[in-house]
């Protein structure tokens, strides 16, 4: 950030003030990436000077080399600590805002420099790895190829749960300069092109400092909707068809000049505006209101794209005839609306092509205007006539026309409908069982009627959209049959025999629960509606399994040892009793919550669990980190997809499942004892208190992230049953500790050491993809964890003996993943992240430290009395930003 040091104006360190890691991590910095941070952290730098005068620039480069010179060895965390407190609140306030935005300007350059090597790879000869090229390449000799091809679903479910800390208008202020910095790399442009684009580059950081990090007002489920809108009309869009491209012309030459052999493999699904489990906010009213605003969104999208292709299609009658089938239909809607087409007839004489598409185009507006003279009625309608016009071109052997642009948009149409993601419906089963009772004692309450205007609302959806609009109603924690039938039975009171149709798919989430998943399923065949939907759609079933909670109840370790039989065992009722089952998969972005590399994650699933379907849950800042640009959109779902494709193979199905039988005893022993360590700490007298105590969870709700209460009650959590998956992961991050991606794993490992040694663990993670991805997973989550910092998140809860436990375990943790890992130091085969983590961690501890100082003096008046209203205001807005900055520069929250 420092604006006029020559040595490391560019936001990195000069070399004399960095340790041997970080040296060696800058060295490795590539030079192109090393100049976006040098421009963005000097621009940055100036701004800062320019808005609060040289001396504040100063404080921050202080804080900055201290905490460097205290990773060196060379100051103490009490001295920076010492530091931290001379400045007024308001004082280290912008400090922390410093911190945040060169976090932000750091994300950048590093997203633009990822960009930059996937366009790199993609211009070499041979297929990019782990893209869907490379898997058809791998696969060519496979004869169940075609079968693969044909049965490809990948799903992803947008959702609402609130882990995207950022504003989002400093994500759109993020996507302005990044806009300006890909002009200003841009080869070839002139010094004054170059130094207009620097300008604005200038403007727009000032612009992100001058704009509040912190929202002033809750979110309500609709502006999550819309907010997500932001990724489908920025990326999503346009992107899918390039992957269907990049998948056909993988899969035969001559791709654009003939039919695709790729289908539309990829549906989006969301439940924005559709779960309402735990959250009040989300009504019928909203369910309906959030469908409106994806079809508004999509219909011009579709609109634009018809619009566009139209207008560019001046193929003249004479060179490419229309077909008989072609003139005949423009015949008749010439009779249904003559004024309409004859314009079109005179805009473009001789162009019957043309004529058709801006007639089709003028359709899709009166199909959002709702004109339903010209609208029309269904995606299927406006396919036929897209197809006509493909057809028609193909006869009169324009085939480039036929396979080119157009069937990018026949792609998108069969992709996003009218609806653009499936709206899913999810809520507890214990409010169904309320509401029944209600319903059978005759008093209802506003809850019950809630609860029946919901399937009213499906049903209208369904009515509008078409069933694949909304159909899917996930019933969390889902115990029995009952559970399932509970919602038939809800929708024959709400509609009667014109009840919408519905999927009914449990969640199974606590380790109890995913044990008893099959019995449920069982219960599930014996009910007369699932039998009969079954019948209807080719005995499809879904069953959802929650990583979070799990993961919450009983540790990392032994939630995805358990949540692997679960999938086994699930894979082995669905064969035998002939149903076509996708696991929707229930992960959260951070490795306490099942994230972590999403393709690794597939290619480590239970044999016969995947066969070429996967379904999972894409939350918060995940959406945009994702699907935020569409050379990372596209690079994410092709190596997902590429991992769908190989897992579904015999050859990776026999390795996984003869791995997972040669490694049963140790998975058993490690999930054993990693749980019982697990739970000795978090079932502990007195544990819910002291995290509360010892981390910004009560604060956390204040950052108004989202629309969804961050606990299932009020004040301090008696127990972790209180606390939602999302703020217990979060809150963990902030401290530095990381707990919920670790925690538990050393123990089970300590207990296979002791009884042979560590040879088995070994073998295990060099051929079981699930026990490698397990500790890949925990040993990332140890790099981001701090053990110094932590130590003094630690104590602020008086309690030494839990953070004696703790610091133990991590000790023990670090010390055998290594071991089992071969690897001398975190994260040794992963340079890019290594990098990345290294150089980022002085800046995080610059805001720890400023966190720790508005936490500390919060929590020693938690009694009150010691501070005023106005102080604890000031600490607390110093609290939420350094949150912010935190989960800007590990680049995760929950």
């Amino acid at each position: 950030m420092a604006a006029n040091a020559s040595s490391d104006r560019d936001g990195v360190p000069a070399e004399r003030h960095i340790p041997a890691e970080r040296n060696s991590a800058a060295a490795e910095l590539p030079e192109e990436m090393r100049a976006d941070v040098r421009l963005l952290g000097g621009l940055l730098g100036q701004v800062i000077a320019e808005h609060g005068g040289p001396d504040l620039l100063a404080d921050v480069e202080r804080l900055r080399k201290a905490v460097i010179a205290a990773r060196r060895g060379e100051a103490t965390a009490d001295e920076v600590a010492a530091m931290v407190a001379e400045w007024p609140v308001e004082r280290a306030v912008q400090i922390a805002r410093a911190f945040t935005c060169y976090f932000h300007l750091a994300n950048l350059a590093e997203e633009h420099f990822r960009i930059r090597i996937l366009r790199q790879r993609d211009r070499d000869d041979v297929p990019v790895r782990e893209s869907l090229a490379e898997a058809v390449q791998r696969l060519r000799d496979d004869e169940r190829l075609p079968e693969l091809i044909e049965g490809l679903e990948y799903r992803p479910v947008l959702t609402a749960h609130p882990t995207e800390a950022r504003r989002r208008a400093i994500v759109t202020a993020i996507q302005r300069i990044s806009a300006q910095l890909d002009a200003y790399n841009t080869p070839g442009r002139g010094a004054a092109e170059r130094d207009e684009t620097r300008r604005r580059l200038l403007e727009e950081i000032d612009l992100l400092w001058r704009t509040a990090q912190l929202r002033s007002t809750k979110l309500d489920p609709l502006d999550e909707v819309r907010t997500a809108m932001a990724a489908f009309d920025e990326t999503l869009f346009r992107t899918v068809p390039l992957i269907y491209r990049s998948f056909d012309a993988a899969l035969d030459t001559g791709t654009g000049t003939r039919a695709p052999l790729s289908r539309p493999f990829i549906r989006f699904g969301s439940w924005i505006g559709g779960d309402r489990d735990g959250n009040p906010n989300v009504t019928a009213r909203v369910t309906r209101e959030a469908m409106q605003i994806q079809a508004e969104h999509i219909l011009i999208a579709l609109e634009n794209a018809t619009t566009r292709i139209g207008r560019t299609l001046t193929v003249a009658a004479g060179y490419t005839p229309p077909s008989a089938a072609l003139r005949d239909a423009l015949a008749r809607a010439e009779g249904h609306h003559p004024d309409l087409v004859s314009e079109m007839a005179t805009r473009s004489p001789q162009e019957p092509h043309r004529q058709w598409l801006l007639f089709v185009a003028a359709r899709v507006v009166a199909t959002r205007r709702r004109d339903l003279d010209l609208a029309y009625r269904s995606p299927d309608e406006l396919l036929a006539d897209l197809r006509l016009v493909q057809d028609s071109l193909r006869e009169a052997g324009a085939v480039r026309q036929a396979y080119g642009e157009l069937q990018h948009l026949i792609w998108q149409v069969e992709t996003f409908g009218f609806h653009l993601a499936e709206l899913e419906v999810r809520q507890h089963s214990k409010v169904h069982a309320e509401t029944l009772k209600e319903i059978a004692s005759g008093a209802t309450s506003e809850r019950t009627e809630e609860v029946l205007a919901t399937i009213r609302v499906i049903g209208w959806i369904q009515e509008r959209f078409g069933v694949r609009a909304c159909s899917r109603y996930v019933v969390s924690f889902t115990r029995s049959a009952d559970d399932i039938a509970a919602v038939y039975e809800l929708a024959a009171h709400a509609m009667g025999d014109r009840s919408p149709v519905l999927d009914v798919v449990p969640l199974f989430e606590s380790g109890e629960d995913l044990d008893n998943a099959t019995e449920v399923l069982d219960g599930m065949l014996r009910l007369e509606p699932v039998r009969r939907r079954l019948a209807d759609n080719g005995r499809r079933l879904e069953v959802m399994l929650g990583y979070s909670d799990s993961a919450k109840e009983l540790g990392p370790a032994a939630a995805t040892l358990r949540l692997y039989d679960a999938q086994a065992a699930l894979a082995a009722w669905a064969a035998a009793n002939d149903i076509r089952l996708t696991l929707f998969h229930g992960r959260g972005g951070a490795l306490g919550r099942g994230g972590g590399p999403a393709n690794r994650a597939v290619l480590a699933q239970a044999p016969g669990s995947v066969a070429g379907r996967f379904k999972v849950t894409e939350q918060g800042e995940v959406i945009f980190a994702r699907y935020g640009h569409s050379a990372i959109a596209r690079r994410h779902i092709e190596q997902v997809s590429n991992a769908v494709l190989l897992a579904s193979t015999t050859a990776v199905e026999s390795n996984t499942a003869a791995a997972a039988a040669r490694f049963r005893d140790l998975a058993e022993q490690v999930a054993g004892a990693s749980e019982r360590a697990y739970r000795s700490l978090t079932e502990a007298p007195g544990f819910p208190e002291w995290f509360a105590l010892v981390s910004p969870l009560e604060e956390i709700g204040s950052l108004r992230i989202g629309s969804r209460p961050a606990r299932r009650g009020l004040g301090a959590p008696r127990s972790l049953d209180d606390l939602r998956a999302i703020p217990w992961v979060f809150s963990w991050a902030q401290t530095r500790v990381n707990l919920p991606g670790w925690y538990g794993l050393g123990s089970g490992l300590a207990a296979v050491e002791s009884r042979g040694g560590l040879d088995e663990p070994r073998a295990a993670y060099r051929e079981w993809p699930l026990f490698a991805a397990m500790l890949d997973n925990a040993e990332m989550s140890l790099a981001k964890t701090d053990r110094a910092i932590a130590s003094r998140y630690l104590a602020l809860g008086g309690r030494d003996d839990f953070a004696e436990q703790v610091l133990a375990e991590y000790d023990l943790t670090r010390r055998l993943v290594l071991e089992v890992t071969g690897h001398s130091r975190l994260l040794e085969n992963r340079r890019v992240l290594s990098r990345a983590v290294q150089l980022r961690d002085p800046y995080v501890d610059a805001l720890s430290h400023l966190q720790l100082r508005a936490l500390s003096a919060l929590r020693a008046d938690r009694d009150g009395g010691g501070l005023s209203e106005a102080e604890r205001e000031r600490l607390s807005t110093l609290l939420l930003l350094s949150v912010n900055g935190v989960a800007a520069g590990l680049q995760n929250t929950g």
